[in-house]
């Protein structure tokens, strides 16, 4: 018989799932916990089920559905570039700070399952699947499509599982993945295996080496031309070099002295804890872009309260 010792060892692949359906580490955790009672109370009816991993990620689907449908859930807001970008302003500073809730981070641990769990070619499909600019994206996409897409493509099952798990016909399946993929492609995210090669990786090194030596000169020549700066949950997004070099050289300043500390989040995309004042202020959480040789996007994550316990972080480095 199924014991809830069994059904634990799906709660990271559920809570990735759960994740790229809601944008948000807490509810996501929220509709994994309500997914794992669901199961747990109909466990007599699972005999009738072929798998139990499948059945799990179906309750869970459904689970992430009514929560999208609920009428009292806080938006989330993709994290939005911008057709107008910022400019610096002498009263910029930070902006003022926005009542929505953007697409979160997530640590790699809570969103992915053990690596004897999937082949590697699944594995670096469910890494892609939780890097931020996917999972913004998917955040355009109405409820049932985005359930498609996700069943479809990062899951791999046929249209007629699919259909089964939603309610829905086959061609009803197959007609939400067209126009979600539709969208997406506006978008401009892609779900394939995307590690840093080595000359990436040797980009991000230097970054950081920049960064810590508060070497603007150096760190900007490491950005694309149209490389953007942000800082959830304010309203501040910025694109250039020219942009993002005086911010940081003016009210900015106060990162001068920081140190950055590796973390592991969204898929292995290269993140970093950055500590003021040789480590003793926790400022923000940075997570970058890189596409091909350069730095595409530096996204400053400032709810360091909520986010650096997530990601077991201390609140202040021991010298």
């Amino acid at each position: 018989m199924t014991s809830p010792a069994a059904l634990e060892t799906y709660r990271p692949a559920l809570t990735g799932h759960c994740y790229r359906m809601l944008g948000s580490v807490l509810d996501a955790e929220d509709a994994v916990q309500e997914s794992m009672l669901r199961a747990w109370k109909s466990l007599d009816r699972f005999k009738e089920q072929s798998s139990l991993k499948t059945w799990l990620y179906r309750i869970a689907t459904n689970v992430c559905l009514d929560t999208l449908n609920s009428t009292s859930r806080t938006r989330i807001r993709p994290l939005e570039t911008s057709d107008t970008p910022g400019e610096v302003k002498r009263d910029m500073a930070l902006p003022q700070r926005s009542r929505e809730t953007w697409v979160e981070p997530i640590p790699d641990k809570l969103a992915l399952p053990a690596d004897d769990a999937h082949t590697p070619e699944e594995r670096a499909i469910l890494k892609e699947s939780i890097r931020l600019a996917f999972v913004a994206a998917l955040q355009y996409l109405p409820p049932r499509q985005r359930a498609v897409l996700l069943l479809t493509q990062v899951l791999n099952w046929s249209a007629s599982e699919t259909a089964e798990a939603l309610e829905m016909s086959v061609a009803a399946v197959n007609s939400a993945l067209q126009r979600a993929r539709a969208t997406l492609d506006t978008r401009n995210p892609s779900v394939v295996p995307r590690a840093l090669n080595e000359e990436q990786q040797r980009l991000v090194a230097r970054y950081v080496e920049a960064f810590e030596a508060y070497d603007v000169e150096t760190l900007t020549k490491l950005l694309h031309e149209e490389a953007t700066l942000s800082m959830p949950p304010y309203e501040m997004w910025l694109q250039g070099h020219a942009s993002i070099a005086e911010w940081l050289l003016s009210f900015g300043l106060g990162c001068r002295g920081s140190v950055l500390v590796p973390v592991q989040a969204c898929g292995g995309t290269p993140a970093f804890a950055q500590y003021r004042r040789m480590g003793e202020w926790p400022w923000a959480l940075i997570l970058l872009d890189v596409v091909g040789d350069r730095i595409t996007g530096m996204t400053s994550y400032l709810d360091v309260d909520t986010l650096f316990p997530r990601f077991g972080l201390p609140m202040q480095l021991e010298s």
